[in-house]
């Protein structure tokens, strides 16, 4: 079993910045990848940015060049960086890793961006 605590999150206005942060109960290297998602009100669960154990980085069109993701080894974190953030980012974010085995979400983490 692995457990993800997801932090970070708030409220920031349009322009400005966050950095969320995914603490995982085990090593990274457990995880073929570990990536981030999003859900907005009323619209599905998205991809926002994923990567994998290579270190392999995949972002959706819309945060490309706004948002990095980034694995910390030693500390079994993954983390993303969010620049210039537009209210249409607003949504609850989850955390997700894959292993041989299974699938892991966190309890995901709000995020509100005010125009």
């Amino acid at each position: 079993q692995v457990h993800l605590v997801e932090s970070g999150g708030g409220l920031v206005q349009a322009g400005g910045s966050l950095r969320l942060s995914c603490a995982a109960s085990v090593s990274v290297y457990s995880f073929s990848s570990m990536g981030w998602y999003r859900q907005a009100p009323g619209k599905q669960r998205e991809l926002v940015a994923t990567i994998s154990r290579a270190g392999t980085t995949n972002y959706a069109d819309s945060v490309k060049g706004r948002f990095t993701i980034a694995r910390d080894n030693a500390k079994s974190t993954v983390n993303l960086q969010m620049n210039s953030l537009k209210p249409e980012d607003t949504a609850v974010y989850y955390c997700k890793v894959v292993t041989s085995l299974s699938t892991y979400w966190g309890q995901g983490t709000q995020v509100t961006v005010s125009s």
